[in-house]
Order: structure tokens, then C-alpha cells, then sequence
């Protein structure tokens, strides 16, 4: 069923939490010369903030966001409203941060934090509201108990870790007024820590991992609720 929707993802975001060390702004200095020198540099531009080192790259689209900041105790990743795939964003993350903890010689990383968000379409509600409202929640108006309406509705499902899925995924679906027509969906998935030693595969899985939780689990989920709409079955 959710093979019928066509998510439109508008970001991906990655947090490699670590201890807490002092920022190694010239190692990431070093890792930005390499990629030039590789030729196709995964980001262009390098900057020093009081924080610690980060690699970006220019964006025109307002809101827009492409960049890796080092910190004292994660390394963090954000692609905005880019034209990177799920599978760019993983092999990104992966690349960047084995490079990286063979410069700063991290042992471990304490957790993984994957964020993903997209947007989806109702298939059988003229809008995104009406769906949560009457599709998903049961109502038949707006509920009179708040002596106002709405403007938006949502739903959260936490997720917690299993014997058999040691990761969290929290879930959120909320309508968007500014975006009537569609729904927003979120899936931020946290894993456990991952000892460097054991390499850095499993840091581009967790990402698939979440992708494809919110984009067929979740999916999955909702198409059982999107159903023609009362007035349009009379």
C-alpha cells in the first residue's frame, strides 16, 4: 500500500554523539584539503566557529542547508531541502566520519541520531487536515471542548528499543498549514553506541534503517486510514 504514495523528502539529518573532546579544527582543515584534492569534494566550502570546524556547501533555495559541523561531542550532518538521495546522505555520513575519527582518534561513538523528513499526499483527502481529522482520528467535527478550531492536527508514536530492534524511532504526522495538501512526517531514530573498531557500516545502515521505516512502516500505517472521504461515498 505504500507503494502508492510518493514521499517527497525534504531533509535528512545525522548526529554521531561521542566524548567530549576538544574540537581538532585542523585535522578537519586536513580533511578538507584531501577532498579537494579527490577532485569532487562532498563539500566545498570550510569555516571555524566557536563551536568547532564545519564543511558546507553553498545553497541558493531559502531554507535551505548542506553542511557537517565537528563539535566538542558529536559530529553533526544536515541536508535541507538538497537534491541528495537517501543513499547519498548515507554514503556522505559514512565517508566523512571514517575519515574523520582516523584523524581525531575517537574509540566509540556513544549513540546515533538519524532524523528524516518528507512529505506525502493524501490519496483519497482533498487535504492533509482532513485526513488526520476524520481519516485517521475519528472526527467528525472540529471538537467543540476548545471553543476554537484548529489550525493543525497531528499524531506522535514513540517506538521504544526491543530484544529484537535495539534502536528507538519516534514518529511524528502532523498536518501543515501552510501546505494544506499535504502531511509531514518525521522518523527520528536513536542507536546504540557503536566501538570504532567494529568500522562504520552500520552508520550508513541506521540511516537506510530510518529512511525506510518512515517511508514504508509509516506509510504502511496510514494507508490502512486513507480511505474516500464520507462525503465523496454519498
Amino acid at each position: 500500500m505504500a507503494m502508492h504514495y510518493q514521499p517527497r523528502t525534504i531533509a535528512f539529518h545525522c548526529e554521531l554523539l561521542h566524548p567530549a573532546v576538544q574540537p581538532d579544527v585542523a585535522a578537519i582543515q586536513r580533511l578538507h584539503n584531501r577532498l579537494f584534492q579527490s577532485g569532487e569534494p562532498a563539500y566545498r566550502n570550510f569555516a571555524v566557529t566557536h563551536e568547532g570546524a564545519v564543511l558546507s556547501n553553498p545553497v541558493a533555495r531559502p531554507g535551505a542547508a548542506s553542511h557537517a559541523a565537528f563539535l566538542a561531542d558529536r559530529f553533526r550532518f544536515a541536508e535541507e531541502h538538497t537534491a541528495l538521495t537517501v543513499e547519498d546522505f548515507a554514503e556522505r555520513v559514512h565517508a566523512i566520519a571514517s575519515n574523520v575519527v582516523q584523524e581525531v582518534g575517537i574509540q566509540v561513538f556513544t549513540a546515533q541520531v538519524v532524523t528524516v523528513r518528507t512529505l506525502v499526499n493524501p490519496r483519497h483527502f482533498r487535504d492533509g487536515r482532513g485526513f488526520l481529522r476524520q481519516g485517521l482520528l475519528g472526527l467528525d467535527s472540529e471538537p467543540e471542548e476548545f471553543g476554537r478550531p484548529a489550525n493543525g492536527l497531528g499524531l506522535r508514536l514513540v517506538f521504544p528499543p526491543t530484544p529484537q530492534h535495539p534502536n528507538a524511532f519516534a514518529v511524528r504526522v502532523e498536518s501543515i498549514p501552510q501546505d494544506p495538501r499535504s502531511l509531514f512526517l518525521e522518523n527520528i531514530g536513536t542507536f546504540p553506541p557503536l566501538p570504532i573498531a567494529r568500522g562504520l557500516d552500520a552508520v550508513r545502515e541506521h540511516v537506510a534503517q530510518t529512511y525506510a521505516f518512515a517511508v514504508s512502516n509509516v506509510l504502511r500505517f496510514l494507508a490502512r486510514f486513507d480511505a474516500p472521504e464520507p462525503a465523496e461515498e454519498a
